[in-house]
């Protein structure tokens, strides 16, 4: 992942570091770039991981390009920036999502899956006894369970890939960014309930293709 060129910018100061994301755009919006080093530092690496996985292995090699045009379109538009609106994050990652989403369809890659009807009564289902976040439940994981982990995050993040891209990035959005079905439908402009089923068949498919690790996990429940 290449750096951002920036202008140089004075030291951040500790008050910098405490400064919610929103303050901190605003603050560059009237010149502060030391404000906008914050930001840059504060989310570089999950804005990079969002893009790549996004795009997907097949586009892997544009993941660079598209975060930096990302940074350039959030340097373009500090003026325009309203905290009113959806948080910092939520719109920096949006900005990333419909540049990846750009690349995808261009590509020919994208793959459009929408709501099902009669489905609006099922909650959102979550993956919550799966591989996602369990390795934290071992404090001192022996070296057969590291090789296991090691094993099932290479096969997520394969399965990720095998998604159409919409459901891939409601996923990501909604999982690993935190965005509730609510925000992503009003930052992609999409209904709620195509965000529902997007996540719905999303996560269905990943539960099959992780079954052989979800079933391990579930023995040991």
């Amino acid at each position: 992942m290449s750096a951002l060129p920036r202008a140089p910018s004075a030291k951040n100061a500790p008050e910098r570091q405490a400064m919610p994301d929103d303050q901190l755009m605003l603050a560059y919006a009237q010149g502060d770039a030391a404000a906008f080093d914050v930001l840059y530092a504060r989310h570089e690496g999950g804005l990079f991981r969002f893009v790549k996985r996004l795009l997907g292995a097949r586009l892997v090699a544009q993941a660079d390009e598209v975060f930096q045009d990302t940074w350039v379109r959030i340097i373009s538009a500090r003026d325009s920036f309203s905290p009113q609106g959806a948080t910092w994050r939520t719109w920096a990652f949006t900005i990333a999502h419909n540049l990846a989403m750009d690349r995808l369809r261009v590509s020919g890659r994208e793959v459009t899956l929408d709501a099902h009807p009669n489905d609006d009564s099922e909650p959102v289902p979550t993956l919550d006894r799966g591989v996602r976040g369990a390795v934290d439940a071992a404090a001192h994981p022996s070296a057969e369970e590291l090789a296991f982990w090691r094993a099932a995050g290479r096969r997520l993040l394969a399965c990720l890939d095998e998604l159409p891209a919409e459901q891939r990035a409601a996923f990501l959005l909604h999982h690993e960014d935190g965005l509730t079905v609510e925000a992503l439908a009003a930052s992609l402009e999409i209904g709620f309930e195509t965000v529902r089923s997007r996540l719905r068949y999303g996560l269905q498919k990943l539960r099959g293709c992780m079954e052989r690790y979800l079933s391990v996990l579930e023995q040991r429940a």
